[in-house]
Order: structure tokens, then sequence, then C-alpha cells
């Protein structure tokens, strides 16, 4: 949030800086309206863009927080227009968060562009879930979205747990997890400490 937000030029730079800096190849803007705009000037800097529209998380307390959008007629019609608005704007693909799988239906047969869905029902052309949601990595509140293909907090905690205690026993990190070196130059090495002045006090 606020990366892109202020100008067409910020969004450039901030843009830009991703492909060049961090060598991703696209981005992604929320909603239509202003963002639609951000994102030509994006697009016409050569940079690939994807949309997204419904929920949108970085603005959600504009949106009364995290809840589905679009459950009104006048909502959903304001989602087609960022959809659409997106879309003429240069966007390759567009993300739909969290609006009812009927609206989905509507909003496909509108976009010539794939649309990958999130809480948007079965008719997109894909598909996203957040990965911390999906594999039960933490146990709060999850969307009614989600569903959670595997629970492995407690692994995971009993992993991190397992690994303290072995290392406060001294049972880790053992002979099979070191390095070795040859005994003679292990010997040498030692020997040219002395010989190069390399003395000091430390642990004995």
């Amino acid at each position: 949030f606020g990366s892109y937000e202020s100008s067409d030029e910020q969004a450039v730079i901030t843009a830009q800086r991703f492909v060049k800096e961090a060598g991703c190849d696209a981005v992604k803007l929320e909603r239509g309206g202003t963002s639609a705009q951000r994102a030509r000037a994006i697009v016409d800097s050569g940079v690939a863009v994807m949309g997204h529209v419904g929920l949108t998380p970085q603005t959600a307390t504009s949106l009364g927080g995290h809840r589905a959008q679009g459950r009104t007629a006048d909502r959903a019609l304001q989602v087609a227009r960022d959809a659409i608005a997106l879309e003429e704007a240069g966007c390759f693909a567009v993300v739909f968060e969290a609006i009812p799988a009927a609206v989905g239906d509507v909003l496909m047969r509108l976009l010539n562009v794939p649309v990958i869905g999130i809480g948007a029902g079965a008719a997109t052309d894909g598909q996203v879930l957040v990965f911390h949601d999906l594999l039960g990595i933490y146990d709060g509140h999850v969307p009614r979205f989600v569903k959670r293909y595997a629970e492995i907090k407690a692994q995971m905690v009993a992993g991190v747990a397992e690994y303290a205690a072995d290392v406060r026993a001294g049972a880790f990190p053992g002979q099979e997890h070191s390095y070795t070196i040859d005994p003679d130059e292990l010997a040498l090495f030692e020997a040219r400490l002395v010989q190069g002045g390399v003395v000091r006090t430390g642990r004995g």
C-alpha cells in the first residue's frame, strides 16, 4: 500500500524497480478507478500488470473490513466497472476476490482476459489460495472461501521444539552434519597460526 497510489510517475517507478531489482515478471494492482489509470501508465512503460477487484485486502478498511463484495446490484456493478476498467487499461489478467459465485459467472462473460478466482466461484479460469491458509500454518480465522488441505502448524511447532531441545542437549549438530578436514591439514593450519603470529587470548 502506498507504492503506486499518489501518481502515475510513482506507480511506474515502483513497478520498474520490481522488475529490475526483484526480478518480477509483472505487478498486481487492486481495484479499478484510479488504479486503472495507474495500470495504464505502468503497462505503457513496458511492465505487465494484473488487476484485482472485489475484496481488495490493502484497502479492506474502506470496504467495511474483510468481507464479501458485490452482494448487492450496485456493488456488483462497481466490481464489474472496476474489472472492465482494468482490462481496458491493458491488464493481462484480473483477480476476482470474495464475490458471489453468480456474480463471478456474469463477470466472466464480460472479460476477455484470464480471470483468477479466490472466493469467486468455480467458473474462473484459475484458482488461488493463500499458502498459509490452505496448509493450516496458523490456526486463526480464515475466510469462508478457504479449504484447508493440511494442518501443519502442530508439526512445525513440534519440529522447532525438537530442534531446540537437540541444540540445548548438544545432540545437534552431530558428526554426520559437520564437514571434515584432513588431520595433516589441520595440524598445518594450527602451526601456521603460530608461525604467522596469529595468537590471541580466547576461550583457551
